[in-house]
């Protein structure tokens, strides 16, 4: 056997190997927890459908894992990625997080949103359906001002 075919044979072998370690899931079955945002907040539907369509996959414990994150290494960036993401901010653990905490948490992702860094780009490559308009823009950011203004009238 020539070495460019053993070469590519070990990297074929490698590649399959690899398959078979998959990373932990963050999947809740949907479940909604008591701490969860919308259990803490009164969450408009629109807003709601927002939060879930742009932010749950990554910010919360219920992520809709697509066909390509069963492929390695594409599911470790993914897993990286969302784990990195909720250690920032978890939507289903926001009720546990100190009023401060809270509000600032509501004001960097009013940031995010206005400065367009979230979602992020390659979230928006393949879910382009997530890319936030300026009506859901609009929408979010003045529900966010006036949990913001309730929480500081509760502090």
């Amino acid at each position: 056997m020539s070495r460019i075919k053993k070469i590519l044979l070990a990297i074929l072998i490698v590649v399959v190997a690899i398959q078979f370690i998959q990373p932990a899931r963050n999947n809740n079955n949907g479940q909604v927890l008591a701490t969860d945002i919308i259990k803490t907040f009164p969450v408009p539907d629109r807003i709601l459908d927002v939060l879930k369509n742009s932010c749950y996959d990554c910010h919360s414990n219920n992520t809709r894992y697509p066909w390509y994150s069963f492929i390695q290494p594409g599911g470790w960036w993914m897993a990286s990625h969302i784990n990195d993401a909720k250690a920032d901010l978890n939507f289903s653990d926001f009720g546990s997080y100190s009023i401060r905490k809270q509000q600032n948490k509501l004001r960097s992702i009013a940031k995010s949103i206005q400065d367009e860094t979230m979602p992020i780009k390659p979230y928006l490559i393949i879910h382009t359906d997530a890319k936030l308009s300026k009506e859901q823009k609009a929408l979010v950011l003045d529900w966010i001002n006036k949990t913001r203004d309730s929480l500081s009238l509760n502090n």
